[in-house]
């Protein structure tokens, strides 16, 4: 089998664990070394016999060699999700330190580029790789200590306080969770899943305490949690309080300890570990003695994995989804405890590059009358990112992809979501080149007297002085359209709402409300916000929900030339490959508003397009939405960086108007 040529960067303690393992690894090699610093270059590469024309000044460089097969990366957390995706861009395979990433957020970013670009990428879990835990895989497979009921954990050690240190350095994402929290919640989350028939499960529940250290890191942290097969786990993490560091796996019928499931073996071979395997009341020890260095086993795998052409890494290793799950019960437990990464702290503050594919198309924008700026057609929801760290991911990749509107709620995330996005706003300081759609007036808050009290809460979350566009998010049919009106316009002429309009609203209270305007010379609604998708909405996603995709409505905008926000535009993925709309929602998923008969024609319809155009029958969709006769943009809800790449192909297409009328069941063919 061919050798997998390495290169690390960043040499750190954990580098050299990793380089000293790789010399007890057959199918791979150390040829590189990048550092920013002389010092540190010169004596990892004397270390390890490394090259002189091998030792780069950049990290860059190194990724670039085209002698070097895979890296290793080993610096500090918060730069792990840029350098991996530089290294995966450059066409290197990945191994990445754990946390893979800061988030859950960056960690699916990373999977994604892994995908785009057909390279291997692991998180560097090594005690997933020793064979202590392939054992623990075997038992409770075999069913000796009967059905898995509960996982204990704990990882923590005792170093003294120093703010220098970057465990306790918030701005390079100290803190146990963070350090050492991966490795009891992988473990519980790989034995509820082992237990199930799965590679990995992810817990449904968790309930967490923590203490936050002076320098706002957490110094202890205990979380339990709860699976759906019932299974429960208790896991504990510390960087200033010894732990037992052991690991116990309780079963209807007995239970396996592992008392140094960790770091047997620690900086050098040999790797011996132990584990207690207890069934009916009967004790056994388990001896694996193993020479190698503990490095040395996922420094194999790794290898053998690369030099075959493999993508993930090997069970009982994570693979992608596992190092996602992993990041977002992370993610939980760091909530649970009150730290969360915000604009000014240093980690999450970096921006990723690289994120998209080169040679997508850019979101073409549109001018608006009454909005300053000419904003995206398509416009980015925000109702789904609950950290700065996550949110900017997503709004970064946005805004590369040419995008610039953004829509938002007072209801969103109980208010959480619009800071989020206030935060990045000001974090990236983009106030004057972003288009914000700010919505207000949610049931049961949908009165006259609410609207601006409302406003002047999201104003102040999103740190605007005024919302260019205004919607309201419900009517109310009990209030006089006019009061409505009136208390609009108050808004605008205190200059805190642009143009403005309303969501789930009919085209005749629409109309009213304008009819109403007009007499009385105020600025009229000029945006109508429901749904409207290729797919017609047969039962309301929420109670009060309207579709506009009608005869009358359809007919009103085109008459009247009304502009349209769509709110799902895809009929939250009835268009997506029938694979994955089995893993949305059964209950409020895409046949629950929109399954029927004529909406299955028309996805035949579009797929049938979309395999012509060399789209997906989703692009195929959203061009039906931004392709209608009135003034009409779309609203998205992309989760990740490669979400937004998968949306872009929509403008590579065009609908004829004998296409639209097709895909609208309106003709039996796309002739004439």
């Amino acid at each position: 089998m061919a050798e997998t040529r390495w290169g690390i960067i960043g040499p750190g303690a954990i580098a050299h664990n990793f380089a000293d393992g790789l010399k007890e690894a057959p199918s791979g090699r150390l040829v590189a070394i990048a550092s920013r610093s002389d010092e540190r270059r010169a004596s990892f590469g004397d270390a390890y016999g490394i090259a002189a024309d091998k030792r780069y000044a950049t990290y860059e460089d190194l990724a670039a060699d085209p002698e070097i097969d895979a890296v290793y990366i080993a610096t500090p957390h918060p730069f792990h999700a840029e350098l991996a995706i530089m290294a995966m861009r450059a066409g290197k395979a990945v191994l990445v330190e754990k946390p893979a990433g800061l988030s859950a957020g960056q960690v699916t970013a990373m999977t994604e580029v892994a995908r785009q670009t057909g390279v291997f990428f692991m998180e560097a879990f090594m005690y997933r790789c020793h064979p202590q835990i392939a054992r623990l895989v075997e038992i409770i497979r075999a069913g000796e200590i009967g059905e898995v009921r509960h996982i204990r954990s704990a990882f923590g050690f005792a170093a003294s306080f120093d703010p220098s240190s970057r465990l306790f350095d918030r701005g390079l994402a100290g803190g146990g969770i963070l350090d050492v929290g991966g490795y009891p919640v992988s473990l519980a989350r790989l034995v509820a899943g082992v237990a199930i028939g799965q590679r990995f499960d992810d817990p449904v529940q968790m309930k967490a305490i923590g203490r936050i250290g002076t320098s706002g890191v957490d110094e202890k942290a205990e979380a339990l949690l709860a699976f759906e097969s019932g299974i429960t786990a208790s896991c504990a993490v510390a960087v200033r309080e010894a732990l037992d560091n052991s690991a116990t796996v309780t079963g209807s019928k007995g239970s396996v300890h592992l008392p140094d499931p960790w770091v047997p073996g620690r900086n050098a071979g040999p790797s011996d570990a132990q584990l207690i395997v207890t069934v009916d009341g009967t004790e056994r020890t388990e001896d694996i003695r193993r020479p190698e260095h503990l490095f040395a086993f996922e420094a194999e795998m790794a290898s053998r994995a690369i030099a075959a052409g493999e993508v993930e890494g090997e069970a009982p290793a994570p693979d992608w989804g596992d190092s996602i799950g992993n990041a977002a019960t992370l993610d939980r437990w760091r909530r649970e405890i009150g730290f969360v990464f915000g604009p000014d702290d240093q980690a999450a503050g970096r921006k990723l590059s690289q994120v998209l594919p080169a040679g997508l198309p850019q979101v073409p924008r549109r001018e608006v009358k009454g909005v300053a700026l000419p904003m995206s057609t398509l416009i980015m929801g925000c109702d789904n990112r609950d950290e700065f760290v996550d949110g900017a991911v997503v709004w970064d990749a946005w805004m590369e992809a040419g995008g610039n509107a953004f829509d938002t709620a007072f209801v969103y995330g109980a208010g959480r979501h619009e800071k989020v996005l206030g935060e990045w706003i000001a974090a990236r300081g983009v106030a004057d080149e972003v288009v914000v759609t700010a919505k207000g007036g949610h049931t049961p808050y949908c009165v006259p007297g609410a609207l601006g009290a409302e406003l002047d809460r999201s104003l102040e979350r999103l740190g605007l002085d005024r919302a260019p566009i205004y919607i309201m998010h419900r009517d109310n049919a009990e209030v006089p359209v006019g009061e409505f009106v009136d208390a609009l316009n108050r808004l605008r002429e205190a200059g805190k709402i642009g143009i403005f309009g309303g969501s789930n609203w009919s085209p005749a209270r629409f109309a009213e409300a304008n009819a109403y305007a007009a007499a009385e010379g105020l600025e009229p609604m000029r945006i109508l916000n429901n749904n409207l998708s290729l797919a017609v909405m047969e039962r309301p996603v929420w109670p009060g929900c309207v579709t506009s995709n009608s005869t009358e409505t359809l007919g009103f905008l085109r008459d009247n030339d009304v502009m349209h926000l769509s709110w799902s535009s895809a009929a939250r993925g009835y268009f997506l490959p029938a694979d994955l709309r089995d893993r949305l929602p059964t209950e409020t998923g895409p046949e629950a508003c929109f399954g029927s008969d004529a909406n299955a024609e028309r996805r035949r319809r579009a797929e049938t397009i979309a395999v012509e155009r060399g789209v997906s029958a989703h692009n195929v969709a959203t061009a039906w939405v931004l392709g209608q006769s009135f003034p009409s943009f779309a609203l998205i809800g992309p989760r990740s960086p490669g979400e937004i790449a998968s949306t872009l192909p929509v403008f590579d297409i065009e609908l004829a108007p004998s296409e639209i009328a097709w895909l609208n069941l309106e003709a039996d063919t796309r002739a004439g």
